[in-house]
């Protein structure tokens, strides 16, 4: 039986070293023989507070934050984290690029970036597994669970840091491929829509184009078009959630495979051509590091089903 204590209440004071982390993965490394369900649980009950506030698993810590975590219920020796089989063989040779401060993946489509209430590990608690010398490891963006292609990690806070830096100053240039159904019109190209996020009852996310949402700006640039529908690139100006897959049916042009935001009849014409997911692909990346001056440019190509049903529609 595995021994466990009780912990009095803690206050901690965040050191700017941690500024920027999210809440939820500061509490995972922090909180190491803590289950992630039971973490996201305290969160949503508000037991854990910042600055005497409820925050939600996204908050942004920033320096001298005050953290209070309730009196809790620890286990002495945490059972070490392993990451499934599958998950294992998902990533394994999926890196594009890496150096001392960062990893660029393509991370692919089905598998969430993070571990949370539903997956107990995703690409980052996998990848700090595979590589125990790198145990914090974090995400510097996120992706959709469906969404394949790059995805950025830093090795290092200070990598972090500056990454978010870029990210918030809009200088990370980020281009996705997507097929989506129809054809555009050079008018329809530049979507400028303001986005507001809701949650459901069941804590589903859904995003809407509303003028009381936040700015939002998508770029899209035809790449070829086939019978119904048309490849595109779709460049972010903006880093909302599902930015690309609302303006995208927005412009009443959505996204093939899209069942939260698509249109049915098209995602099971999409069907016939083997597309048995989200046809969104984050295609390229390329911004520089501050601190070095260091360019990098990474692509990622297609997943053979995403190629293989490009492929199919052309034959038509």
């Amino acid at each position: 039986m595995t021994k466990t204590s009780v912990t009095p209440v803690q206050y901690i004071t965040i050191q700017a070293d941690y500024a920027d982390q999210r809440i939820d993965n500061f509490l995972v490394t922090f909180l190491k023989s803590m289950p992630k369900t039971r973490i996201y649980r305290l969160l949503r009950k508000g037991e854990i507070r910042v600055n005497k506030k409820r925050i939600q698993p996204s908050y942004r810590l920033q320096a001298d934050d005050i953290l209070r975590l309730p009196p809790m219920e620890l286990d002495d020796k945490p059972a070490p984290t392993v990451p499934g089989k599958r998950s294992v063989e998902m990533l394994t040779d999926r890196i594009l690029y890496e150096d001392s401060g960062l990893f660029i993946i393509n991370k692919p489509s089905g598998l969430p970036v993070h571990g949370g209430s539903m997956t107990s590990m995703g690409v980052v608690e996998t990848l700090r597994a595979m590589y125990p010398t790198l145990p914090n490891l974090e995400l510097v963006h996120r992706l959709d669970a469906d969404t394949s292609g790059c995805l950025i990690l830093a090795k290092k806070r200070s990598v972090l840091r500056e990454l978010h830096g870029l990210m918030r100053a809009g200088e990370v240039n980020k281009v996705y491929l997507a097929l989506t159904k129809g054809q555009w019109r050079p008018t329809e190209l530049r979507v400028e829509a303001a986005l507001r996020k809701n949650h459901l009852a069941g804590g589903e996310r859904i995003v809407k184009v509303d003028q009381e949402g936040k700015p939002s700006l998508t770029v899209f640039e035809p790449v070829q078009s086939y019978p119904g529908a048309m490849l595109v690139e779709a460049t972010l100006h903006t880093g909302r959630t599902h930015q690309i897959r609302v303006h995208a049916r927005y412009r009443s042009h959505p996204i093939a495979g899209d069942e939260k935001y698509g249109d049915r009849e098209f995602n099971k014409e999409m069907r016939q051509f083997g597309l048995k997911r989200l046809f969104l692909h984050a295609h390229r990346l390329e911004f520089t590091i501050p601190s070095t001056g260091q360019k990098i440019k990474v692509k990622a190509p297609l997943d053979a089903d995403l190629q293989d049903c490009l492929d199919k529609m052309k034959k038509i």
